[in-house]
């Protein structure tokens, strides 16, 4: 079950708490796609074109979200686009009515071509960049990426679901128990610094080069985590993606080696973390609407085959560079 809805912020509360901050809309507020909080683009009076984010409450404390607003400032201050959100008499997070919010520029932007060398060359000096920023002090609030976090909790979850069908549950649980074990045996951080957390390509806009949005997710993890979500494709690609990344990457930080062997299990923490995040918030209104397949049989099915073969990622040699 999820811990909460967003019921009674209604489009009302949404109007007053900008105008409690002093900003007037002038245009409607066009729901954006975001899942886990609610966010609103609008045109205010003055002729700026901004973005509000309620934040779901009980997820973040307020501590650990000033902690992502003042990392956002930190890279943007070091002239790295990044959307940072906007200082109003000083503050980045605001209280309205108990839902708490931060309001961004609007920034517009083409989709990151993920298969383009050229842009994953960009990324990788961007990425580079930016963790040589996040190298310089560590979170405090913010949790780091750990296997309980993204492995137990998730199977717990998962072992509760009424969305996993019950004539699929041995067969899920059958590869599920053995992957969690040896994602486990394989992930060994062993250096953590401050990351974007969430570095996929829908949280990257194109506009002259890379502009990050989204640093909702940043936690304390090996560097590599902003890394391999920039990979696709059979492993020949993956190799030549990952060597144009690292030499471009290495401009401005250096990469530890050893984590290329993290990236399989990375990716396995993220597929059975995302599977019990889509059960978790069921509840709430917004996910059986954006993904109606989670409940169907055939998904779950589609899991196992792909439970299956990351088993067989996870037992295959890491990447290695080239460069």
């Amino acid at each position: 079950m999820t811990d909460f809805t967003f019921t009674g912020l209604t489009p009302d509360v949404v109007l007053d708490a900008l105008e409690a901050c002093g900003i007037y809309p002038q245009s409607g507020l066009l729901a954006l796609n975001s899942y886990e909080n609610r966010v609103y683009q609008f045109q205010a009076d003055d002729g700026r074109r901004l973005v509000v984010k309620f934040y779901r409450p009980d997820r973040w404390t307020n501590a650990q979200i000033q902690e992502e607003h003042d990392f956002s400032w930190q890279v943007s201050d070091a002239d790295i686009p990044l959307v940072a959100p906007l200082k109003i008499d000083g503050q980045t997070l605001h209280t309205y009515q108990g839902f708490r919010f931060t309001v961004f520029p609007s920034v517009g932007g083409r989709q990151f071509e993920i298969d383009n060398l050229d842009q994953l060359e960009w990324m990788g000096r961007f990425i580079g960049r930016m963790h040589r920023v996040s190298q310089t002090q560590s979170f405090t609030h913010r949790p780091a990426i750990s296997t309980e976090t993204f492995l137990d909790e998730p199977y717990r979850e998962l072992q509760q679901s009424a969305l996993l069908p019950d004539h699929l549950k041995s067969a899920f649980f059958a590869i599920a128990e053995p992957l969690i074990d040896l994602t486990k045996k394989h992930y060994r951080p062993v250096n953590e610094i401050r990351l974007h957390g969430d570095c996929h390509p829908g949280n990257i806009l194109w506009r002259d080069g890379p502009i990050f949005v989204d640093l909702d997710d940043c936690r304390s993890g090996p560097a590599i985590q902003d890394l391999w979500m920039m990979l696709s494709g059979d492993r020949q690609q993956q190799l030549l993606q990952i060597d144009v990344l690292a030499e471009a990457y290495e401009e401005f930080h250096s990469l530890d080696k050893r984590e290329l062997a993290l990236i399989e299990p990375l990716r396995a923490m993220r597929m059975i973390h995302y599977m019990a995040w889509l059960s978790r918030r069921w509840q709430d209104p917004a996910f059986p609407r954006a993904f109606p397949w989670f409940a169907d049989d055939k998904y779950w099915e589609g899991q196992i085959l792909a439970l299956k073969e990351q088993m067989s990622a996870l037992q295959e040699p890491p990447l290695t560079l080239g460069m």
